[in-house]
This record gives C-alpha cells, sequence and structure tokens, in this order.
C-alpha cells in the first residue's frame, strides 16, 4: 500500500449500543455474516454474542450457523429448544471433541448456550431460536448419527445405510486412512453415500413431520449430505489446490441454503465463520488459485442485498492455537500488526476499537487496493507470522462492515480432551 494522508471516517466501539449504525445498515438482509480474524480471541467471540443477541431481539433473525460439525451443533440445537434444563452449557459442549476443540468448547459460548436457553424458554417451539453446523469433516460421526435414526425412514433407507456404513468400516473411522486407501483404485464408497442421501431423502407414506420430528427428520437427511460431501472433500485434500476448499465452503453454502428453506421464506440466518469464509473472496488472492467461500457463494445465490457481511481484526494481543496441526492448545502472544497491513493502519489512523462501514470508506481510493491483512488459524506461530497470515484484501469490498479491536485477548477453552482423528492441515494460513 502507497503511504498516503488517510482520513478514516469510524465510529466508537465501546458497548453494545455502540452497534447501533450497523444494526440500522443490516436493515432488511437475510443473512448476517460474522467472521473472525483467528479461532481464538475472546473479544470476537463476545462481540459477535452482542451482535447477535441483537439481531435475534430487534430483526427477529431465527437461528445461529456456525463453522461446525453438525453432529455436535445438533446436539446443542436440541438442548436450547428443549423445556427441560438438561446438562449446564459446559457440560454440554464437552461433544466438542475434535481438535480443535476450543472453536466451540470454550466459556465464551458456555454463555451463549445459557442466554439462548433463557431466551427460548418463554416461546413457543416453532420461534425457538436455534443453533446449527455448516461444516463437513463429520463423516464418520455422522454416519453413526445415521445408523440411529435410518429405521424410521423405511427398510430401503435402513438398508442404503448400512451399506454406507459397512463401505467405511475397513479404514477405522479415519477419514484420511479413507482417502489414501482410495487414492489410487477404482472402488470407493462414493456409490454407496449417493444412494444413502436418495433413500433418506425418499418421503416414507403418511403425514408429514412437524416441530422436533421435522428437524430430526432434517438432520438425518443432512448427516446424509455431510457423508456425501466429506467423502469428496476427503478425496479431493490429496489432489491438493482449491479443490477441496470449495468442497468445503459449497457444502456450508448448500446447508445455509437448506436451513433457510427449512425455516421458512421469511427465514433469517447468523452464520459465525472466521473471515476466510465469509469475506468475499473475489476481493482477496484466493481469485487467484480459483477458490470461492461462503461469503461470495451467498452474495452471488441470495443477492448482494440479502446478504451482509461483517469482518474483524486487531492489532496486537494473545490468541489460543497449536503450534502444529493437532497440538495441544497454547495461549500464545500476536505481535504487533506487520507495517503496511490493514491492521498497522489502524492501529496509525485510529489506535482504539472502532466499527468502519463500507459505505463510507468506499471515498477512499487507497483503501480501494490490495492490502494484507491478518488471518490467524488453528495453527499459528507467532514468530513466522511476517512470512505469511496476511490475506490481500480490497477490505470495503469483501465486507460490507469491519470491527477492529485495537488490543485482543485470548479465548477462554473448557478442559476438553481431543478426539485423536484429526482432518489433516491443507491451508497456507492454517484455517
Amino acid at each position: 500500500m502507497k503511504t498516503v494522508n488517510l482520513t478514516i471516517p469510524a465510529h466508537p466501539l465501546r458497548t453494545a449500543a455502540d452497534l447501533d449504525p450497523l444494526l440500522a445498515q443490516i436493515g432488511d438482509a437475510r443473512v448476517v455474516l460474522l467472521g473472525e480474524a483467528s479461532h481464538g480471541t475472546h473479544e470476537y467471540y463476545t462481540w459477535r454474542t452482542a451482535l447477535s443477541k441483537r439481531l435475534i431481539q430487534e430483526k427477529g433473525f431465527q437461528f445461529l450457523a456456525v463453522e461446525g460439525d453438525w453432529p455436535d451443533c445438533f446436539e446443542v440445537n436440541l438442548a436450547v429448544k428443549q423445556a427441560e434444563p438438561g446438562p449446564p452449557a459446559p457440560q454440554l459442549l464437552q461433544t466438542f471433541d475434535r481438535w480443535p476443540t476450543w472453536m466451540w468448547g470454550n466459556w465464551e459460548i458456555a454463555a451463549l448456550v445459557e442466554w439462548l436457553r433463557r431466551h427460548n424458554a418463554p416461546l413457543p417451539a416453532g420461534q425457538k431460536v436455534g443453533f446449527y453446523g455448516l461444516d463437513v469433516y463429520s463423516l464418520w460421526e455422522s454416519l453413526e448419527q445415521i445408523m440411529q435414526y435410518a429405521g424410521a425412514k423405511g427398510e430401503a433407507a435402513a438398508l442404503a445405510a448400512q451399506r454406507a456404513y459397512r463401505c467405511f468400516e475397513p479404514y477405522s473411522a479415519d477419514p484420511q486412512e479413507y482417502a489414501q486407501a482410495v487414492a489410487f483404485v477404482s472402488e470407493d464408497c462414493e456409490d454407496e453415500v449417493l444412494s444413502m442421501l436418495r433413500a433418506l431423502q425418499r418421503r416414507p407414506p403418511g403425514p408429514a413431520p412437524d416441530g422436533l420430528s421435522r428437524e430430526i427428520d432434517f438432520a438425518t437427511e443432512q448427516n446424509a449430505l455431510v457423508a456425501v460431501n466429506a467423502e469428496r472433500y476427503y478425496k479431493a485434500m490429496l489432489r491438493g489446490g482449491g479443490s477441496s476448499w470449495n468442497v468445503r465452503d459449497q457444502h456450508m453454502m448448500e446447508t445455509l441454503q437448506r436451513l433457510l428453506d427449512l425455516h421458512g421464506p421469511a427465514s433469517k440466518a447468523i452464520v459465525w465463520e472466521h473471515n476466510t469464509h465469509v469475506g468475499d473472496a473475489r476481493y482477496t488472492d484466493m481469485v487467484a488459485d480459483g477458490m470461492v467461500n461462503v461469503g461470495q457463494l451467498a452474495r452471488q445465490q441470495l443477492g448482494r442485498e440479502q446478504v451482509y457481511a461483517v469482518g474483524f481484526g486487531s492489532y496486537q494481543g494473545s490468541v489460543v492455537a497449536g503450534k502444529s496441526w493437532g497440538a495441544p492448545l497454547e495461549q500464545m502472544p500476536v505481535p504487533e500488526a506487520r507495517s503496511n497491513s490493514w491492521e498497522a493502519l489502524l492501529h496509525t489512523e485510529l489506535g482504539q476499537d472502532a466499527l468502519l462501514l463500507s459505505s463510507e470508506l468506499r471515498g477512499q481510493p487507497a483503501l480501494l487496493e490490495h492490502i494484507g491483512h491478518r488471518a490467524i488459524g488453528v495453527v499459528y506461530r507467532p514468530e513466522r507470522e511476517r512470512l505469511g497470515n496476511y490475506v490481500p484484501t480490497v477490505v470495503p469490498e469483501r465486507y460490507d462492515a469491519f470491527l477492529y479491536l485495537d488490543q485482543t485477548r485470548a479465548l477462554h477453552p473448557l478442559p476438553t480432551a481431543a478426539d485423536t482423528h484429526v482432518p489433516p492441515d491443507l491451508y497456507p494460513w492454517g484455517e
């Protein structure tokens, strides 16, 4: 970025009331995408919570869809909607035992879950706010869920589920082992999972399900869709390039659309994902590698006026991450942002937390260039940050608004033991 004199329009950001200009700009958008520059920063979670509460209470948003596995998130969804108190949130969130466990197994999410319970308690079943997972990693967990419910969909569905389950059994519940085994042979499990999905989508005779039964029915089909796309994902990961990324984000967008359809034509969704998913890929260097993401797909499929994307970033602080894929979590320092980056620019020009609206930033031509924008993943090494971790970005086009937090601190993980089966590290920022 060239050195020029800038006046960056910004709004103070101290309390939830300071989100008023953002709420006004969101207007009647159907989908609000809330990002984060890391999966381990306290303030990203708390500010997303503050905004989500206001969207639910003031604008009638009906569910949160997050960058988490479908089976685990659906368990939380059922818990926040049930009439009985159920286990306390920290115990409930032990279900998130796939590494990185801290993404959803943390005290910040526990507070959100308890708030959702309180919010939902007096509401009729059809008005309770849901919590769903968009991700594609849970191949084996989804197959196990299907085996529990397929019988209710008829004998053909049950048999198809059994065939798919048996096809994957030799790989010891390890999708990576499966992908490596079928990489150079013609036999795989693609036909089995596709047949299972089609069988589960057929409606058995009788009245259509409603209420909780309808959600359980939807969840069974969604687990089958996860199995289909996870099978594709794990095969694509061995080919390298952007193909596995695209399978994953296309799956997340398909799931979001299915959830909108489930909740009706007037439904509204809040999405929590990393900036690399919610910020339109066309305004980053991802486009050069043929990569798409949820932010781009949502704008294209739903219409830009129906989608509002909010990016997040900070200048300095601490974060929870691992030094390698599958490594124990650590609290690490986040050094000062490198010079000529978006975060360094905001630190110099603003020096405090602020809300920036893209409609007000576009009047500065210098901000419409590609500027390095920090992206910290679940794998992070602070000492190497200046060699990577920055995505060239046209910020006012990638997002509709940006929450800048000058100094941030690490997330507060729950003490959850990680499952031994970990999806492989595929992306340069360790997302």
